[in-house]
């Protein structure tokens, strides 16, 4: 590996595992097993990705006393069945294992509390490629103060990477959002769960299609950069 690689920090749903109604089913599960209204499936897939607590406060409405509930009859149905429905997109695992052997150091920066992010990562098999797997408290259901948001868990990837230099991949605004608030690009993926036009309008710095497109436009910012790194240094010669 070159000074010059720059590192590679994913978002886990949507990005790197495809949850196939794992998620999606868990919250209908939950919210019907306190009587509570089940949002349409588009509302559902919409709170893939934000905070957990927070979709299901302002997309769900469920009212702040039956959260804890509701959360807890989620991670309940999540754990012994969601995980297991999950697969991984085309591609992911062979993208991750070509920037591994190459010394291209890759990280996870995702809104699920960080133990369960660990144990999804290890049903797929790919754990062991990640430099470091970063993410909320695992106390998802408070909703002011403890839970980190997308800015502060990709702030503590790079801490854990050792540098202020990455891309971030994602498939939601608050991916890019978060990415731009740490000064960094962030690539979009369009198979994840976001509305038309939401990656381009947070700030992606490009969308992509496909697992091979991902890695083609990792290899042109990577270019930008070490151009511009060689740039930086021939003026410190001068």
């Amino acid at each position: 590996m070159t000074q010059t690689t720059v590192p590679l920090i994913f978002d886990l749903d949507g990005t790197l595992v495809d949850p196939a109604g794992g998620i999606t089913d868990g919250i209908a599960s939950a919210l019907r097993g306190l009587g509570l209204p089940v949002p349409g499936q588009d509302l559902l897939e919409a709170m893939i990705g934000p905070k957990l607590s927070d979709s299901l406060l302002n997309v769900a409405q469920v009212p702040a006393e039956l959260l804890d509930d509701v959360i807890r009859r989620y991670r309940e149905y999540y754990v012994a069945t969601g995980i297991a429905q999950g697969r991984l997109y085309p591609g992911v695992r062979e993208v991750l294992e070509s920037f591994v052997a190459a010394g291209r150091p890759v990280a996870v920066a995702t809104q699920k509390p960080q133990g369960l992010a660990r144990t999804v990562l290890e049903h797929h098999g790919i754990d062991g490629l990640f430099h470091g797997i970063h993410g909320s408290a695992d106390d998802e259901s408070a909703v002011e103060g403890v839970p980190l948001g997308k800015t502060e868990i990709i702030a503590a990837a790079l801490k854990d990477l050792g540098t202020q230099h990455a891309l971030m991949v994602g498939d939601r605004a608050q991916d890019v959002a978060g990415a731009i608030a740490n000064g960094l690009d962030c690539i979009g993926v369009a198979w994840g769960f976001a509305p038309d036009s939401e990656l381009e309008t947070a700030g992606a710095v490009d969308v992509v299609e496909t697992a091979a497109e991902l890695v083609s436009t990792i290899d042109r910012l990577q270019a930008i950069h070490t151009a511009a790194m060689s740039e930086v240094t021939n003026d410190g010669n001068v």
